[in-house]
Formats: structure tokens, sequence, C-alpha cells
């Protein structure tokens, strides 16, 4: 089948880190191949011949792969298909095929409508301005066509992914019972291998692949999705449950006795833990984490950088900062100590639990050990597209905070001795991300108080505020 050009595609999809939207209305087969003769004709200039492809499981996935594919072929790329995958295993090949170029077809955590492409060229994430250039690229059909199609060839590379990650790991020190809860997303196969090689004794939960989500959003980071997996738990006495967003590059973390552990509570276990061996590293942090980790690494020997959130943006700051490590409080987590670097949820899961089975503790009495706040998950203020970043600059603009230190790297954050509160645009869903901490309940209330009333001062017409 032949695909047609689009010249004019929505700009709204153009994110800051990834391309994404609703398929097939703002997102479609022709825009797909369009982005292919976009990126092939990048990569050409850039002296990249060779690009991999994979994608998730969802029902458009597999046509956009086809389009996508077609479009690079197009302009002389040689495509190497590794089909349906997690977003970690399309990372993966890039460094086990030694080929610094990759898209993935993926819409992540997002509703099942959604679809999207990551995309990495010469071992950099696009984002920001490199995504911008490829619009302006694909509106001014700046493309380099070939007299010869590019190659096309399919390759498999789940079982080097599973030989290396497993090899990587020392056997955990005790028999661990773990609940899994892959939400029907792209780990639901792949993770009860991996920890079974490792000699866990694994509970399946949600762990057949369908992209109709039916039991619960794939999205770890809020805690009505994470009822199941913590009723599984406590059902069957297991040490652990760990969930795993729709791709599989985002973590969540439920102990035995059923506590939800955030990811930035999580980040400060593996910092603990990689900082007896590597003094002084840099370790990364996202705007929504919590404010104790900034002492809690420099406790433990470690240099503490608050950053924005973003998978693209952190991979790149730890780049820039040879980080160690690195976390986000959605959940994705990077390690680069012995591992590649990037968000690799899977992984994340076998460090936790071999970090575990050295405890004489409980996975519930160890996290105790872990600094906490009282403090709410990610909130989300329904905003359209267009609205959100304005908003957030009007925000900072007008307003007024009379104690409390604000930081702007990424939306508002502002830091008090007893807490913080954090307001800033989502860069993959039509969304106002919050989030609020506070030493006390009072604390927490004083802090969300003062964020309400500059919201309503701003914009009173928002009746309907998460908080």
């Amino acid at each position: 089948m032949m695909h047609e050009i689009v010249s004019s595609p929505s700009p709204e999809i153009f994110r800051a880190y990834d391309i994404r939207g609703i398929y097939p209305d703002v997102l479609n087969k022709n825009i797909a191949y369009t982005l292919g003769l976009a990126l092939g004709s990048l990569a050409q200039t850039q002296s990249q011949t060779s690009i991999i492809v994979g994608h998730d499981h969802r029902y458009s996935s597999h046509p956009l792969c086809h389009a996508l594919c077609e479009g690079l072929r197009k302009t002389g790329i040689r495509v190497i298909n590794i089909g349906q995958v997690a977003t970690p295993l399309l990372y993966f090949a890039t460094y086990f095929l030694k080929i610094p170029n990759g898209i993935m077809i993926t819409g992540s955590h997002c509703e099942a409508h959604y679809n999207g492409f990551k995309m990495i060229l010469g071992g950099n994430v696009l984002a920001d301005e490199a995504i911008q250039d490829l619009l302006r690229r694909i509106q001014e059909r700046k493309f380099l066509f070939s007299k010869e199609d590019g190659s096309y060839i399919e390759k498999n590379i789940t079982t080097h992914y599973i030989d290396d990650i497993t090899q990587r790991i020392s056997p955990f020190a005790k028999k661990n019972k773990i609940v899994i809860d892959a939400g029907h997303g792209m780990l639901s196969e792949l993770a009860p291998i991996v920890l079974k090689k490792l000699q866990c004794d694994v509970i399946p939960l949600y762990c057949n692949i369908d992209p109709n989500f039916p039991d619960h959003h794939p999205d770890p980071s809020q805690p009505e999705n994470l009822q199941d997996l913590i009723h599984a738990v406590k059902t069957h006495h297991a040490d652990l449950g760990i969930a795993f967003d729709g791709d599989g590059d985002r973590i969540g973390v439920v102990t035995g006795a059923g506590k939800i552990i955030w990811p930035d509570r999580l980040l400060a276990a593996y910092a603990k833990e990689i900082l007896k061996n590597t003094p002084h590293a840099t370790i990364i942090y996202d705007v929504k984490c919590t404010r104790h980790l900034q002492p809690f690494i420099e406790s433990c020997g470690g240099h503490a950088l608050l950053w924005k959130t973003g998978h693209s943006y952190i991979k790149t700051k730890m780049k820039e900062t040879q980080a160690i490590l690195a976390g986000e409080m959605s959940g994705h987590i990077f390690f680069s100590d012995n591992w590649y670097g990037f968000d690799d949820a899977l992984y994340a899961a076998v460090r936790l639990i071999s970090l575990l089975s050295t405890q004489t503790l409980s996975c519930h009495d160890f996290f105790k050990l872990i600094p906490d706040s009282i403090n709410t998950p990610e909130l989300k203020l329904p905003m359209e597209e267009e609205k959100k970043f304005p908003f957030i600059d009007q925000f900072i603009k007008n307003s007024i905070f009379h104690t409390g230190k604000k930081i702007i790297i990424d939306g508002l954050r502002v830091e008090y001795d007893d807490g913080f509160g954090l307001i800033r645009a989502s860069n993959t869903s039509p969304y106002l991300i919050l989030r609020f901490e506070g030493l006390t309940t009072e604390a927490l209330t004083r802090i969300q108080n003062e964020f309400r009333k500059n919201l309503l001062n701003l914009s009173p017409e928002l009746l309907s505020l998460p908080f």
C-alpha cells in the first residue's frame, strides 16, 4: 500500500521528548510514513545509515510501524525491525547491535487509543528543538529520497536481553515471593521469565498482553492502579509487589504489608547501596521528587542534582554529568553503574530484589529506614494542550509566595523548611501536574492552600482542583 506525504501534521503531537497523539485522529499511517522520510533524511545528513525499529502491542502499532519503515527505506536507510518489544529492549538493541539509532512506536502509559514515537539518533534522544526541527523538515518537505530503497531485516534480540540482564546480577541471597502486575503491557511475558530465571517465586497478575488494558490503566504512578497489586501481595503473603507501565520503562513498588513505595524513596534506596561502592557519584532526581533526597544522598556520600522531568532530559543530563543513577517520581529509573543508562523497569525490579535479598529486614521494614513525609502522589489537573504551557508561564509570573524558595527549571517548585509544592505542565498528556509534601499534615495543608489561592487568583474557573 502506498502512503501519502502529510505536509501539515498537527503541531501539538510534536512534544518535548516524543511524538504522541490519538490514533487515527491526529496520528495515522500517512504521518508515520512522512515521519520516516523526515527521520531517514535527518539520519543521512549525520552519516547514519541504519535505524532499529520496535513497537508495542497496541492495535495501531503494527500499521504505524509498517508505514514508518516504508518511509525510512525510501531515504535509503537500512531498517532493522526487532518487532513487538518493550521500550527498554529498543534501547538495549542500540547497544547490542552497535547501531546508535532507534525508533520505538509506543503509547507508553497513555490510554489505548494513543500512540507515539520515541526516537534516538547518533546515541542521543531527540527532544525539544530537535523534534521541532523534524516538524519543520516535514512542513518544508526537505526529504532526501534515495534511488534505491534501503534494505529491511527482522531480528529478535529478546534472548540476548534476557542473558545480559541475568548474567549481570549475582544469585539472590534468598528466594523471594514476588507478585508482578504487568497491567497487560509489554512486560507481561518477559518479566516472569526473567524473575523465574533468577529463582524468584513469581505470582503473575495481569500478565497476558492485551492492548485493551481491561483491568486497569497501565500507569503505576496512580494509586488506584495499584490496588489490585496491594490485594494480591497481601493475599499471597508475598515479599514484594512490582507493577510496570504499558511499555515497560516505569516501575511501581508495593511492600509485603501493602504500602506503596513511591519512586523517589525507591531512588533513595538504590542511591544508598550504589554509593557504598562509588562515593562522590552524581545522582539525578526530577522536580516531582521528595525534598529529602538531597540531604539523604549527601549523607550517603553522593552529589544530588535536581533536574527537569522527562526521560530525554534525564538521559542527556546523565551523559553531561556522568551521573551513575537517576530517577523520576513517575517511575523511570536509570542505572549506568552496571547497565546502559536508560530507563528500564525490569532491570530496576531486578536490582531492587537483589538489594532486598541481602537484608535481614523485610521489604516493609527496610523502607522504614528511608526518609518519608506526608505527601500526595502526582495530581492531575486537566487542561487543553495549547493552554497548559502558557498557563504555567503566567502562574510563574503572577503567583505570590511570601516564603519559600522558588525553583523554575520545570514549572514552579516552591521549597519550604517543612515541605514543597509543585506545578508543571505534562509533556505527554493534556494535564497540569501537581505534587505536595509536608513534614506534618498542617504543613501539607498550608502549602496546598498557598497554591490553591494563587491558582484561583489566576484562573477563578478552576473549580475542580485535585487537592
